[in-house]
């Protein structure tokens, strides 16, 4: 049985499912979908074209299909759509697609902590953490299991590859490939994921074919050419090796760390 307080506002249009918390001084706009079992708590305002799924919690002053920060928005119906399971925590703001239909994405599974934002038409996967204070710009995608430390800065259109983690305050401005831990300003490669790729069970030679992988990319001194080659030729195929391949083929002249000269070194 959903308990929806009589000093929230929901308007009328709203379609609320089972067992659905709404606390004093919600706000829930019309063209709004929550699912069963979440939990909206005081002041939270969520706004047209939100699509939440089931039993998340979002907590108070957080702002869910803002209108997009960008002056090529001009009033197109949009959404954001959010899947299960998810922690939305104090101040939170996710803005809505700028597009006609479009769509901001939040998986499912993850917790964002208080005072993130996420802009228009980015990409959230699942089991993610966003920590305080992170701030993702527009058209941003971020990989299943990733972590964000808190006063992350992601720039327009990165790509962040599954299970990196980034360092607290660090200025992601490149693509990010997946495994990898970045770290201060300007960014530069870390080291790979290995607290967590161990804690999700990933074997040891897996994680140690990771980091042989950066080795060639990041700590040779050669091009990403010749890195992708070394690769191919000195470690054995496996579905993570060949993540990082893929992603450095699809983005390696925007990688973040790896200068852009040489990158065209050939």
């Amino acid at each position: 049985m959903s308990v929806l307080s009589n000093l929230a506002y929901i308007h009328p249009e709203a379609k609320i499912g089972k067992d659905v918390v709404v606390d004093a001084f919600a706000f829930i706009d019309k063209n709004v979908e929550i699912g069963d079992g979440t939990h909206i708590h005081p002041h939270a305002s969520i706004l047209s074209g939100a699509r939440i799924g089931k039993n998340n919690e979002i907590f108070e002053n957080a702002i869910i299909s803002a209108t997009p920060q960008d002056f090529r928005w001009k009033g197109q119906d949009s959404f954001v759509v959010i899947g299960d399971n998810n922690k939305i925590r104090e101040q939170v703001i996710i803005n809505r697609s700028i597009d006609l239909n479009g769509k901001t994405e939040i998986g499912s599974n993850s917790f964002i902590l208080a005072q993130t934002h996420i802009g228009h038409d980015s990409k959230v996967g699942n089991y993610c953490v966003l920590g305080n204070a992170v701030k993702v710009a527009g058209n941003v995608e971020i990989g299943n299991y990733c972590i964000l430390s808190s006063n992350a800065l992601v720039h327009e259109k990165c790509h962040i590859g599954e299970w990196a983690l980034i360092k607290g305050g660090c200025r992601v401005n490149g693509h990010v490939p997946p495994y990898a831990v970045m770290a201060h300003n300007p960014i530069s490669y870390f080291g790979v994921n290995a607290f967590v790729l161990g804690k999700a069970n990933k074997p040891e030679n897996i994680i140690d074919d990771i980091a042989k992988c950066y080795r060639h990319v990041y700590q040779t001194g050669t091009s990403v050419f010749n890195a992708l080659r070394r690769i191919q030729d000195d470690i054995e195929p496996s579905p993570e090796r060949d993540a990082i391949i893929k992603f450095i083929e699809d983005h390696d002249l925007l990688l973040a760390a790896v200068p852009l000269r040489d990158s065209l070194d050939y």
